[in-house]
């Protein structure tokens, strides 16, 4: 699962690109279609969306929908992402798998 930087979760709405990068001139990625965003995972580039509080934690309601959380690990989970953002610069990809991986 991917957290573009238009706010949405990537799961199926995506193509199939080439781009250059520093190890091939034709390496092929893909893109999101809803907003044609070409990842370039080569060169260590993640998208980077910082969120704020509000709309970080209406990603996690509509994540938790998508993957129907029982309402006790939702509670940790939304605690854990505000916890994770009041304490720093994590980008919103890095608050979602670490706020995950502690459930």
């Amino acid at each position: 699962m991917i957290l573009c930087e238009c706010g949405e979760f990537i799961t199926k709405e995506t193509f199939k690109d080439f781009i250059k990068t520093s190890a091939n001139p034709s390496t092929p990625t893909f893109g999101h279609t809803k907003c044609g965003l070409i990842f370039n995972f080569i060169d260590g580039e993640k998208p980077k969306k910082y969120s704020s509080k509000k709309e970080l934690k209406s990603l996690a309601i509509r994540f938790a929908k998508k993957y129907q959380m029982d309402y006790g690990t939702f509670e940790r989970f939304l605690v854990e992402i505000d916890r994770l953002k009041s304490s720093g610069n994590l980008n919103d990809q890095d608050i979602f798998q670490t706020a995950l991986c502690s459930l």
